[in-house]
């Protein structure tokens, strides 16, 4: 089976890994500095911090953004649930805004009549998350001149995008933006296992997202509440979890950032025998909008009118043939949990047609031309051409 997505381990990695091993620290020690100052350098930002999901790190933004009971979050339905959920596990509620039928992100036209229809209803969101899905970012410059008309805080799930540009700038300068979020899941474009890093340029929500990772424990004496007893000494300030990233992980994912922009070459290399092998085909291959430079994590493309089979007989006929297909992603509002809140089919009409026709086939920067090749044929063995 050729899959979707795939981790590329070197031995530059398994040596990075092994030197924390043998060292003082397997967690908690300098490994995990070092991983987030290099990102943050990377992306030109002044604070990164490192978390053990990205699921994690959504749940410590919007905590230190002060999203609670009574607050409301919106995002994009074309996202994996945790974009949602995180808002949910801060008491608050969350509504979703249509995506563009071209980017598959969140629609800014119809983001912009929600919000003024939610101002005369005196009903504005407290954050919205922006996904850059499949590595292509929103237009940030437009959705900031938003948030600075509106007043709400931006919070970007580029789980999808790191390595990607926006604007010439990298993803996770949060330039337009209050916090940035990347993943470092196994099929995303660099892998820490499991993993994630919240970005920000400001310091105090660096060190609330530092201290909620941890329990809500600081050392800092500037942040306790009077005198404390000795070095030693701790105190538990807020409610925290523990959301720790260890330096086994933060050590792969440094030796992984070395080799992002040759991965984000070689998917691009990718995306140009895609677009020029599969144009003749029944299918709507991604847009790629000007003012950005893609992370590509996903190729999906969209099975169209014209095509002799629906998506359901394409994916299945595909997986048979050993392509490892799959469907990113369900509207978020449709699962049982989000219909038992309230929300019904209908919401989001341009994420629930997108649904029902998208692929997405095998992207990842090892792909190696055969293979490539064959993942062509077979498309073509099932779309015809």
């Amino acid at each position: 089976m050729i899959p979707y997505g795939r981790q590329d381990i070197t031995e530059a990695d398994l040596a990075a890994v092994r030197d924390v091993l043998t060292s003082d620290f397997i967690t908690q020690g300098p490994a995990i500095a070092g991983f987030e100052e290099a990102l943050a350098g990377y992306c030109g930002v002044r604070h990164g911090v490192a978390m053990n999901s990205a699921t994690s790190a959504l749940h410590v933004a919007y905590m230190a953004l002060g999203l609670g009971q009574g607050d409301l979050l919106w995002t994009s339905p074309n996202t994996f649930v945790a974009t949602s959920n995180a808002a949910l596990y801060c008491g608050a509620e969350v509504d979703f805004v249509d995506i563009d039928p071209d980017t598959y992100n969140m629609c800014l036209d119809s983001l912009e009549a929600k919000l003024e229809a939610a101002e005369k209803a005196g009903r504005l969101p407290k954050v919205v998350t922006p996904v850059h899905f499949a590595g292509q970012s929103c237009d940030m410059a437009r959705l900031g001149a938003l948030r600075d008309r509106y007043g709400f805080a931006v919070v970007e799930d580029a789980s999808h995008a790191v390595g990607g540009s926006y604007g010439g700038a990298p993803v996770g300068n949060c330039a337009h933006s209050d916090i940035t979020i990347f993943s470092f899941h196994p099929v995303k474009i660099i892998t820490t296992a499991e993993g994630g890093m919240a970005m920000t340029n400001d310091d105090e929500l660096a060190a609330k997202m530092a201290m909620l990772r941890t329990h809500g424990i600081t050392r800092d004496p500037a942040r306790m509440r009077g005198e404390g007893d000795g070095p030693w000494y701790y105190q538990q300030t807020m409610l925290g979890y523990n959301y720790r990233i260890t330096d086994m992980q933060a050590a792969l994912g440094r030796s992984q950032l070395t080799r992002l922009d040759s991965y984000i070459d070689a998917r691009h290399a990718r995306r140009a025998v895609y677009d020029r092998e599969l144009a003749d085909l029944p299918l709507k291959l991604p847009y790629q909008a000007e003012y950005q430079h893609s992370g590509l994590h996903l190729y999906p493309v969209l099975v169209t009118d014209a095509a002799p089979v629906d998506r359901a007989t394409a994916f299945a006929r595909l997986r048979e043939m050993g392509i490892g297909v799959n469907v990113l992603y369900i509207p978020v509002y449709l699962q049982p949990w989000y219909q038992d809140l309230g929300f019904r089919p209908g919401h989001c009409p341009n994420a629930e047609d997108y649904y029902r026709r998208m692929i997405t086939i095998p992207m990842y920067a090892t792909l190696g031309a055969d293979d490539q090749q064959t993942v062509i044929d077979r498309l073509r063995d099932v779309f015809g051409g």
